[in-house]
């Protein structure tokens, strides 16, 4: 029998010795019942209520693979403390022929077997509500008296050594300054820069980012105001910023909330990274400016020029470049032969990785082979202890190298040609409307794009995959202006104004 070992303890409390003990009694229950452990899955400060747990999941998932037949934990409540997710993934589990044994808990095969287990996932559920009621009771007192429950502790409080908030002196008035700051006009982007720049980090010792600085002028508790659940005490913490500036703020916030966001704007640009200047080969960054009729333009310029003037390249409009790499980049997919290709290049790339494998198959192959010219020996009537000790060597190693190469498969997933080819097919049908669909198809097969005034380089995420495209067919193209033209259906069909370097 083959098994795998699933591993779980439940918070920061508990350490890694707790994993180790676990470990330990798991494999010497599978040595005893001359059980093969191939792979450990471990889930540390994850608690099992719920099933949002990655390995527990990648083990789930794992079993639909019929590498092995059991499944050994601790104790059951490892497993789940929950009664229904316990049930619904044991059952996933029979469906694959994986069962789950308890390493620590004596449970027959039996109806009476049935009946135990039953009692024991419905006291570790028990268990576990219980203990959930007794930390919200005992937080819910805490809270009464205006404590601090844990969690992140907001930049400007410190908490004294009876837990009650009290304001820090060093960064509470960098607090003060951020609100008043976005009060009188700045942007977040620079209330978070200003803060860097003072030194003021987040209790993690992280530099205060956008996100970091739109919570903290969100946060209540400036106004001294304590809430948990449903425990609300409006001046349970001193005050850090007036109750009208705060106000203030939360009206300047929503505003501005239905303008477009100034630090978003650079998400919008796919080609970040990939786009490159082809004079100078520097990078070409999203930017934004908006007209006197309040129209936004984006486009991609050439950094040289933007930080040192050093290059001639002007820009180019957002939506053209990004509509002409994207037709073309569907027009690679749909070209069967470029997926054979980059199928067959994948699979080269999986053998050179993964060196273990096919050496472990030979050696399987030739003891199998040893196997039977000792079958064929003793069928002829050649049988000594000799024989027999060498055929046992043989079928022990057998059994060492079937156990090894389930490991790698398990470790390093085998793709065919076929599986691969489905995959890259599944690109065709992205609808290049979708912004995640526009992205994804980037990311995943273009790797660079060299821009001149006259022509665009397409370098491809595979071998020999380079494409010229010259701008002299496109009608009304014109890269010395802010940007190209539109790129429209009819110019996208046009074959003539492109060739490939191959």
């Amino acid at each position: 029998m083959k098994a795998v070992i699933y591993a779980r303890y439940s918070s920061d409390s508990q350490r890694e010795e707790s994993i180790e003990g676990q470990i330990r009694e798991c494999k010497a229950f599978a040595e005893k019942n001359a059980i093969t452990i191939l792979s450990t899955y471990i889930d540390r400060a994850l608690s099992a209520k719920t099933d949002n747990r990655p390995e527990f999941q990648r083990m789930i998932k794992d079993s639909g693979l019929n590498l092995f037949d059991i499944v050994i934990v601790w104790k059951l409540d490892r497993f789940a403390r929950n009664r229904y997710d316990s049930a619904h993934y044991k059952s996933i589990l029979r469906k694959n022929g994986v069962k789950v044994l308890s390493a620590t808990e004596v449970i027959s095969e039996g109806a009476e077997g049935i009946i135990l287990e039953s009692v024991l996932e419905g006291y570790a559920e028990y268990y576990s509500a219980e203990l959930a009621e007794k930390v919200v009771r005992g937080m819910t007192e805490n809270a009464l008296k205006c404590k601090f429950n844990g969690g992140t502790l907001p930049v400007g409080y410190i908490i004294d050594s009876e837990q009650h908030f009290q304001i820090d002196p060093l960064t509470a008035p960098a607090v003060l300054d951020a609100f008043t700051q976005y009060a009188e006009g700045a942007t977040i982007k620079e209330v978070s820069d200003s803060l860097n720049v003072r030194g003021i980090t987040t209790k993690k010792n992280k530099p205060m980012s956008i996100n970091s600085v739109t919570r903290m002028l969100k946060n209540r508790r400036y106004i001294g105001e304590y809430q948990y659940r449903d425990v609300i005490e409006p001046s349970g913490i001193p005050a850090i910023v007036p109750h009208e500036l705060f106000e203030r703020v939360q009206e300047k916030m929503e505003k501005n909330k239905k303008a477009p966001a100034r630090h978003k704007a650079e998400d919008d640009y796919l080609l970040t990274t990939k786009l490159f200047c082809g004079k100078c080969k520097s990078f070409m960054i999203g930017e934004s400016g908006v007209s006197h009729t309040a129209n936004v333009h984006r486009y991609y310029k050439c950094v040289a020029v933007k930080r040192h003037g050093t290059c001639n390249k002007k820009t180019v409009k957002k939506e053209w470049i990004e509509n002409l790499v994207l037709n073309h980049t569907m027009q690679m997919i749909m070209d069967d032969s470029v997926i054979e290709a980059i199928a067959k290049m994948v699979l080269e790339l999986q053998n050179k990785e993964n060196t273990a494998l096919p050496l472990l198959k030979q050696q399987l192959s030739e003891t199998e082979r040893g196997i039977q010219n000792m079958l064929n020996a003793i069928q002829q009537g050649i049988f000594t202890i000799s024989t027999k000790n060498r055929l046992d060597e043989l079928e022990a190693r057998k059994s060492d190298l079937e156990v090894k190469i389930l490991q790698e498969e398990m470790q390093k997933p085998v793709l065919t040609y076929e599986q691969i080819v489905f995959w890259l097919h599944r690109f065709r049908k992205l609808d290049v409307r979708k912004k995640e669909h526009r992205q994804r198809l980037i990311d995943s097969f273009v790797n660079a794009i060299y821009l001149y005034d006259d022509k665009m380089i397409l370098v491809f995420n595979y071998k020999d995959g380079t494409k010229t495209i010259s701008f002299d067919d496109i009608k009304g193209s014109d890269l010395d202006s802010l940007g190209g033209p539109r790129l429209t259906a009819s110019n996208s069909r046009r074959r003539a104004f492109s060739m490939f370097i191959w």
